[in-house]
This record gives C-alpha cells, structure tokens and sequence, in this order.
C-alpha cells in the first residue's frame, strides 16, 4: 500500500509515523501526483507542534509537508493541459510527504527538462517566498539589500533573486557559511551580537531594504538602521509587522504556477543555484526534521520518495 507521513496528536517529532494508506483519488479538475521528492520547510515544525492550530485547526490524523515534485499518475474528470507522466510541483499542505497526492490542476506546473526533481521541489514553498519576499522590498539597481538567514532555505533564493535584480546583497549567516554565500555573489556578515555595527562598517551609504526570513529581532534592527518601513519584509516576525508596519509577503503570495515556471527556468539558465544540504528517505522523516529545526545548514533539506524518474 502506498505510504504517508501521518500524527495524531501535536508534539515533538516523535509523533510522526509512516503508515500505509489507501491510494487517494483524483476529484473533478485535480491530478493524482506520484511523489519523488517532498521539501521541508521550518514552518512545518510549528504545525506539528500546533503553534498555529488557530490558523489550521487540528483535523487527525494529519499530514507533513507541503511543496513536491512528482509525476502525474491520474487525472480526474475534466482535467486538459497534463497527461500520465508528466513531471510536476505543486503545493499540497499538509499532504506532501506520501507516495501519491492529489492537487488541483490550475496550482500545478510542469518541470521542465534540465532540473532534477530535488531542485524542483524547494521552488513552490521557498523559492515562492523569496520571489514575494524580494518583490515586496522592490530593490533596484546599485541599491543594497541585507537578507537575514540568507544560508537558509528561503533566505538563499531572497539573496540570489535580490541579486538578479543589480542590488548589491549582504547576507546574514554562520562563519561555517560564508563561502558558499560568497560563491554565490553575496557578502556574508556573521550574524549575533555586534551586528548592527558590523552592517555599518560594511555598508556606510546605509541599507536600502531588508528581507528577514528569520525572526528574532531583524525588523527592529532593520529600524534602527533607518530601513524605511515599507522597504522591510518579514516572513517570520509578525509582531513587528504590527509595531512598525512593515510587510509580510511570503510564499502564499507568489503562489502561482507562472511564479513557479519563472523560478524553474532561471536554475535551468544556472542564474539561480539550489543548494540541497541533505536529503532523508521518508522512514527517516523524524530525524530530518529534528535537522531542520536547528535552522544550520546551506539551502534545503528535502525528503526523496524515490529516484528521479528517466
């Protein structure tokens, strides 16, 4: 029987089991979706802990994850544009770590040759946020951005579209990674305490917009520095949103296949790099998401399904 991530109750990652369930079947204009490679994101440890059971209210037994990349098995009734075999992504929430998915057709996008089926999978969840993340703050030519957690998995697209754009990025990371950011045309500044004065030192004409893909205190920082408001972006501190009025543009924001395909084909042309740190088979779901909690690494911890289909 085909497998799915599933819990029953909030908690730690311990709640988390791989259990067999029935094949699902796709509804009038959705596609049934073969899953090779499901991402992880962050954010998904806040829902299995239920830090935002008000947003998603608990439905057990739930599902883990969200963005894939997979190929179409089924179409249900009505569905034109896809055919069996087509490789796709999609956003599926919570029902992205399990053998088969079903999604709506009109949220999907094809992959196009020349992109593996890991890269693919970090597009619609983190690649979407730093599209939306970098659209918000809208930098330009010659103007310098500062991208909190820019080794991250959100933070290392921010960084690299900002860059696309003629801005000059400095991006936020551990000294462990400041050589993959510089391999990538971003000056790094290790984050923690002295940091404001080390942004200083690194940017004395002052910091035209800044993306926080963190939290922990990177609008009021970004403030201080006399970021104006409107130029800061924030996809984790929502209290600060509220203090100083900054934006919140994040994934949901650039949900869109077009988004998507425009993202897929920039890593195609090599103008945009996806690192994947680790990948984890999906009987190791627990262990990688104890990784991705402590928030190190370079780029995107994803869990493979299986091979990347020939």
């Amino acid at each position: 029987m085909p497998r799915a991530v599933r819990f029953t109750r909030f908690g730690g990652p311990e709640v988390l089991q791989v259990v067999d369930v029935p094949r699902p079947e796709p509804a009038e204009g959705q596609l049934l979706v073969q899953v090779v490679v499901a991402s992880l994101n962050p954010a998904e440890v806040g829902i299995r802990e239920g830090l935002y059971a008000k947003i998603w209210p608990a439905d057990f037994p739930m599902g883990q994850g969200h963005d894939f990349s997979g190929v179409v098995a089924a179409l249900g009734p009505g569905v034109t544009g896809f055919e069996v075999g087509d490789p796709v992504i999609g956003f599926a929430p919570r029902a992205a770590m399990a053998d088969f998915t079903v999604i709506d057709s009109a949220g999907t996008a094809k992959i196009p040759p020349g992109l593996d089926f890991a890269s693919a999978a970090t597009i619609p969840a983190s690649g979407a946020t730093g599209w939306a993340g970098v659209a918000a703050v809208d930098p330009g030519e010659g103007e310098t951005v500062f991208v909190s957690s820019a080794s991250g998995g959100s933070g290392v697209f921010t960084a690299q579209l900002a860059r696309l754009r003629g801005a000059r990025v400095i991006g936020g990371a551990s000294p462990g990674n400041a050589q993959h950011l510089e391999a990538l045309g971003v000056d790094p500044v290790t984050y923690g305490p002295g940091l404001s004065t080390r942004l200083r030192e690194m940017a004395p004409g002052g910091i035209d917009a800044v993306v926080d893909t963190f939290g922990g205190g990177y609008v009021d920082l970004a403030i201080e520095l006399g970021v104006a408001p409107a130029r800061i972006n924030t996809i984790a501190d929502y209290a600060a949103v509220q203090r100083h009025g900054v934006q919140s543009q994040g994934n949901g924001d650039a949900m869109a296949p077009e988004i998507w395909e425009a993202l897929q084909d920039l890593v195609v042309k090599g103008q945009l790099v996806v690192p994947i740190e680790a990948e984890y088979p999906l009987e190791d779901v627990r262990r990688a998401y104890v990784d991705v909690a402590t928030r190190h690494g370079f780029g995107k911890r994803v869990i493979r399904l299986r091979p990347d289909p020939h």
